[in-house]
């Protein structure tokens, strides 16, 4: 479940840079940046901030 909901928040945060790229300011572009550097991390380390924030939340396996 916690996998689903990451994927999930780091889709809709990539989707929501694009536009905001792309209507508002080129420079939202680093906020994508940012969230795929976490994912790559992540993917080393295998250690998720958001995972430990819906651990927080209640959220289970």
């Amino acid at each position: 479940m916690k996998n689903r909901i990451v994927r999930a928040v780091a889709g809709t945060f990539i989707l929501v840079s694009l536009l905001l790229a792309h209507y508002v300011n080129p420079n939202w572009l680093w906020f994508t940046a940012f969230v795929g550097a976490n994912l790559l991390q992540s993917s080393i380390t295998r250690w998720c901030l958001m995972e430990d924030i819906l651990e927080k939340l209640g959220v289970k396996d």
